[in-house]
């Protein structure tokens, strides 16, 4: 082969800054990720940090806890917030009253596993009446479990219950463990951690597992429409944190002793056995599990009826995942 080389005025020096300019790193998308509480269903972003997965991804990611879904919802409608792993009630609750740019775009678990854990001498529903139940905050997740629970025991939600807001998922058990409540409203690791320490499953969340987006992934549209592109990373990412969540048990045990306290291994491997068992390998968002919240908001709020589970729903996300392979190359079934 022959090269010929032109000299024009400027044509090396912009040669040079072109090869200059296409080895440069990209800049990492910053992207800022809300956590409604410290569980095994909402530690994927964990994973991805243990991983490295975040440079992986091109993602500059910042994870944030904030107890409730409640305050969550606020915290993005204020700008604070572009993605999050939360429950379901508060999403739902902003869209029926008006702020239809929340979104669900995937889910980890689509059921409730929540208990109510009792003292000892707490042994049935009935010996609740009367008795201070700590949950996280009104309108969480525990907060539902606790509502539906005793509703489905036929108890008399005005006349029985005596809630106790604590703050978050540590705090509620440490509320209990303490005697600062008689029971509580928490999910697995925490029940379980409880249950080894002579607490009775009062209500238990194992055997009535109602429908309801117990973790799923919320954006806002406003923001897919800006960012779309870093969004898809985001739930990519994700996913590659599911497998190893679910693949890699004595790294999820360390994380749990990490981040959470939880250093006792026959407590975290049948609490990590338990929850597995419930959650979605290919992070699929169930209309069933957003309806049935729908439905109970519904009991107080008339306007919850004209909302349907499909409005709160864009699947583009696992849609783009299933036909690139993401799951299948993961393993995800």
């Amino acid at each position: 082969m022959n090269w010929r080389f032109v000299s024009r005025p400027g044509l090396w020096l912009s040669v040079i800054v072109c090869i200059g300019v296409s080895r440069m790193p990209l800049a990492a998308e910053k992207l800022v990720g809300l956590q409604s509480a410290p569980s095994i269903a909402m530690a994927l972003p964990w994973f991805a940090e243990e991983a490295r997965l975040y440079p992986k991804y091109d993602l500059d990611f910042q994870l944030v806890y904030i107890a409730s879904s409640g305050i969550v919802t606020a915290a993005m409608s204020g700008g604070n917030g572009a993605v999050a792993l939360v429950g379901g009630e508060g999403p739902i609750r902003a869209f029926i009253g008006g702020n239809t740019d929340f979104v669900f775009i995937g889910s980890v678990k689509n059921v409730l596993t929540h208990s109510i854990m009792g003292k000892p001498e707490i042994k049935k529903p009935e010996d609740l009446k009367g008795k201070k139940i700590g949950v996280g905050r009104i309108g969480g997740n525990s907060h539902y479990f606790a509502v539906y629970g005793m509703r489905q025991k036929g108890m008399d939600l005005a006349r029985d219950t005596n809630f106790i807001q604590t703050g978050g998922a540590p705090e509620t058990f440490l509320a209990l463990t303490s005697g600062a409540v008689d029971a509580a409203s928490i999910t697995t690791p925490q029940d379980t951690r409880a249950a080894y320490m002579g607490y009775n499953y009062v209500i238990d969340g194992r055997e009535l597992k109602p429908p309801y987006v117990a973790t799923g992934f919320v954006t806002l549209r406003s923001v897919i429409a800006k960012r779309p592109k870093v969004v898809s990373q985001f739930m990519h990412m994700m996913a590659e944190s599911y497998k190893i969540m679910v693949t890699d048990r004595d790294l999820a045990f360390r994380l749990m002793a990490k981040k959470i306290g939880l250093t006792d291994r026959k407590v975290f491997d049948a609490a990590y056995s338990a929850e597995l068992k419930v959650l979605e390998p290919r992070l699929e968002i169930s209309p069933k599990a957003i309806q049935a919240t729908l439905d109970e908001i519904s009991r107080t709020d008339p306007r919850a009826k004209q909302v349907k589970a499909e409005q709160l729903i864009d699947r583009r996300f696992l849609e783009e995942m299933e036909k690139d392979g993401t799951f299948d190359r993961l393993g995800m079934k």
